[in-house]
């Protein structure tokens, strides 16, 4: 990791440990009303092993459903710079994204982000290209929905990476999990990293 990248992450870890220590509320207008300051991010463990996973990968197009301010997405631009590949970041509010362009652009990755704001069933459907690795970590009511459309869409031997299924562990990560390992062709196992993150394989031909 070279040390703009570090020094991003940096202010990133000051933000989060700023924000864990303060009561959780409700922003204005709910989830949807554009006015979420909160980052929700995932914490460096889970970063580092995403990061590792997808170096695993030759030139993989890695897909991240849920921007939100680009923590993860750092983590994973680093290892599309380094394996040749390239991330699709899919975030439904434009200040969330525009922020995570700034941070990108200040970690020097920016070239290996493609940003898109909007319904992220709707532009997964959109996608043409064979998808080689998928990290899923919106609002959890969407990630069957998301599945089923990213699904169709994965490369051979991809990995699927899915975040909060041991905390908060609702019932919606709970049919998520249900959901994908009843794929046939997909393998699947939960580790006890960060919030609980859910790891699967597409099998590879």
């Amino acid at each position: 990791m070279d040390e703009k990248l570090s020094a991003v992450l940096d202010l990133y870890h000051e933000r989060m440990r700023a924000e864990r220590s303060q009561p959780r509320t409700e922003p204005p207008g709910g989830r949807d009303g554009g006015q979420d300051q909160r980052m929700r991010a995932i914490g460096p463990d889970t970063g580092q092993l995403m990061n590792i996973l997808a170096r695993s990968l030759d030139k993989p197009t890695i897909l991240e459903l849920g921007t939100s301010f680009g923590y993860s997405g750092l983590w994973l631009a680093d290892a599309a710079r380094s394996t040749g590949g390239k991330l699709i970041t899919m975030e439904l509010h434009g200040y969330k994204s525009a922020y995570a362009r700034d941070m990108a652009e200040k970690a020097g990755l920016a070239d290996y982000i493609d940003h898109r704001v909007g319904d992220a069933v709707q532009m997964i459907g959109d996608l043409t290209e064979p998808l080689d690795f998928v990290f899923v970590d919106l609002w959890k009511d969407l990630y069957v929905p998301c599945l089923e459309a990213f699904y169709p869409k994965l490369a051979p031997g991809a990995i699927i990476v899915a975040d909060n299924m041991i905390r908060p562990g609702t019932e919606d990560v709970k049919k998520y999990s249900r959901a994908i390992r009843a794929k046939p062709d997909i393998s699947s196992v939960l580790l006890p990293v960060g919030t609980g993150i859910e790891v699967s394989r597409f099998k590879a031909d």
